[in-house]
């Protein structure tokens, strides 16, 4: 059986791998270029924390490829081509990203409108490579053009900031969340090349989350769903559709450090983009992922640590690359304080 009170400092540690953040991998939008990342969002993202500082870092991989739709649209970005040729996709992207992210948040003691708030802000360092191949032919009235070959990029850099806040209320088994995030265009971008870390624009996200828990019998599920807003581009006058996400999680505690279940997400865009190549029409993508997690409580000292993996299977996808992404998270957070012991009754005696 898990106690109340060891459940609020497992919700505060696992909800700290919510970063709304993306390197720039080919995926969705405006050359394969998402601002949300799906998957942030996992089991127990609804619970009450801890009040305080916690910490965690997540190391993300991901391996995904796509055919010529939207490498066609990555060579557009870069400038390969401008907005009205029509083109013949014989060409596939594929890229790598190894990536790091950091990030701190405060939760606040006290009630904010009968809830609990936290501010955070994420960051991320990393690598990635990205590669074009096949045949690409580029009609312009009556001049056809052919290329035959490829276009690699491969560069370490730095994400953009992301501004995270949030409110969570809890109601016995019932737990529900609000919550706002950011990005603030500072990272590693250049709109001629393909490896990049910062998407180039601003973006704003925000949604809503429900985490149901049963201390008593260890099973829990919980579901994030929020929209996407972006500004435009400035640098090619491009500007990225709605997206809507939802990510989901259910586990069950075999212990109270112990637990396993599976994870998932839906990704679709609701609106087109602003500024995509006409042979891509609206360019509205979407993507379905679930995969397993683990995860796994443990002191540190007079705080809490927390590791979880998790790994996301993609299919499904629409002008998005797809393929699998693992997660690997390490985060501290205060430890919940002993449960209360009820005072031994004396001993009757005459």
């Amino acid at each position: 059986m898990i106690t109340r009170l060891a459940y609020w400092g497992v919700g505060g540690v696992l909800a700290l791998g919510a970063l709304a953040a993306t390197p720039n991998v080919a995926v969705a939008d405006e050359g394969g270029v998402s601002f949300w990342l799906p998957g942030q969002f996992g089991s127990l993202a609804a619970a009450p924390s801890q009040p305080g500082w916690s910490f965690a870092n997540v190391y993300y991989h991901a391996s995904v490829s796509g055919g010529g739709d939207v490498a066609a649209a990555r060579e557009f970005t870069i400038g390969a081509f401008t907005r009205n040729v029509n083109i013949n996709l014989n060409v596939n992207i594929n890229a790598r990203v190894d990536i790091d992210f950091v990030s701190t948040s405060y939760v606040f003691a006290t009630p904010v409108l009968g809830g609990q708030l936290a501010v955070g802000l994420g960051g991320a360092a990393g690598r990635n490579s990205t590669s074009i191949d096949g045949t690409l032919t580029a009609l312009v009235g009556n001049l056809t053009v052919t290329r035959s070959g490829g276009i690699s990029d491969e560069r370490l850099g730095f994400a953009d900031l992301y501004p995270t806040a949030s409110l969570r209320w809890n109601s016995g088994v019932n737990n529900f969340m609000v919550y706002m995030s950011g990005d603030v265009p500072v990272g590693t971008y250049d709109s001629t090349r393909l490896a990049n870390f910062g998407i180039g624009h601003g973006a704003i996200d925000g949604g809503a989350g429900y985490t149901y828990f049963n201390p008593q019998t260890g099973r829990e599920f919980s579901v994030v769903t929020g929209l996407s807003g972006n500004f435009v581009n400035s640098s090619t006058d491009y500007r990225n559709g709605i997206d809507w996400h939802l990510d989901w999680g259910a586990s069950q505690f075999l212990s109270k450090q112990l637990h396993i279940g599976a994870v998932g997400y839906f990704y679709k865009q609701l609106t087109g983009d602003s500024g995509a190549p006409l042979f891509l029409g609206e360019n509205k993508s979407q993507v379905v992922g679930i995969g397993p997690q683990i995860g796994y409580l443990f002191p540190v000292g007079n705080m809490q640590g927390y590791l979880n993996l998790k790994a996301y299977w993609e299919f499904d996808a629409e002008r998005r690359a797809d393929g699998f992404n693992t997660w690997l998270t390490f985060a501290i957070s205060p430890a919940a304080p002993p449960a209360p012991v009820a005072p031994s009754k004396p001993m009757y005696t005459k």
